[in-house]
């Protein structure tokens, strides 16, 4: 299929859409990557201002869920 082909006209968008400062391919060595977007509830942006910050808590919170398994095992293994 030809791009021409695939692209729709100009009556198909609204006139509200404006994508004359769109930069093209501009997330994809992150869409590459993989990255995930998280979109955060308001409260939860609040507390955690950029992502280095959630990513340091949800780390933290890994290990302690970790430790918490660790644990569980130990005291049903002696019981």
């Amino acid at each position: 299929m030809s791009r021409k082909a695939s692209v729709k006209s100009d009556e198909d968008m609204r006139s509200e859409y404006d994508f004359s400062g769109g930069v093209r391919g501009k997330f994809y060595r992150e869409y590459k990557a993989g990255t995930n977007v998280v979109l955060l509830d308001a409260d939860v942006a609040e507390v955690f201002p950029d992502s280095p910050t959630v990513n340091e808590a949800l780390r933290l919170l890994a290990q302690l869920a970790k430790r918490q398994v660790k644990t569980k095992h130990r005291k049903s293994k002696t019981a």
